[in-house]
């Protein structure tokens, strides 16, 4: 089985429910960027609602450039504001000490481009789930990819997010589908369970 994604910065849970029964994972950096979308954002809990973390682009985000061709506006010094927001939210949750210092790296690295920054986040929660999926990517944009599942348009994602422990869960609610992080921070070695609704 096989997929074809945006290049997406510490996807959804919902979107890690669809590849992680996957063999291949292609990786679309030809497509154009879609402004509001989570090409260059990801939703985390925060103690009073929830923070939407964003990567500033060189160019702002009304453009119609490809993927491949965004770079990161490092100027904002957008790593530092995000490593400190997640260590302040998910400082006390259950898991966070054990991805620490193997996350940290990724937002001590300068990246120049968005699928760089993607890329490695995407390596990285890969490697903490030992899935064992292959990824590829292309540079060209193709419309249809016959025999693959096309995850590119984040509005057909929706899908039932299973529910688990959350750091803010009694202040403001279960938020469903948040970033994959929420859920490697609460519940650890357990996410792919509940990914494949084992949980």
């Amino acid at each position: 089985m096989a997929a074809v994604s945006s290049f997406l910065s510490f996807p959804r849970i919902s979107w890690w429910m669809r590849v992680v029964g996957e063999d291949v994972l292609l990786l679309d950096a030809g497509e154009h960027y879609v402004k509001m979308g989570h090409r260059n954002r990801y939703l985390i809990a925060g103690a009073n609602n929830p923070v939407l973390l964003t990567i500033p682009l060189a160019s702002g985000r009304d453009q119609r450039a490809a993927m491949k061709d965004l770079r990161i506006h490092n100027e904002e010094k957008w790593q530092v504001r995000h490593w400190r927001t997640l260590e302040s939210v998910y400082k006390r949750s259950p898991y966070f000490e054990h991805y620490e210092s193997s996350l940290k790296t990724l937002f001590d690295t300068p990246y120049e481009y968005l699928t760089d920054f993607n890329r490695a986040g995407l390596l990285w929660v890969k490697a903490q789930l030992k899935l064992p999926f292959i990824m590829q990517e292309t540079e060209v944009y193709t419309k249809d990819h016959p025999g693959y599942t096309d995850l590119r348009n984040e509005k057909d994602m929706e899908v039932n997010a299973p529910k688990y422990y959350q750091v803010f869960e009694d202040r403001i609610g279960f938020q469903p589908d948040l970033s994959i992080l929420d859920m490697l921070f609460s519940e650890g070695p357990r996410v792919v369970d509940l990914l494949k609704g084992n949980g």
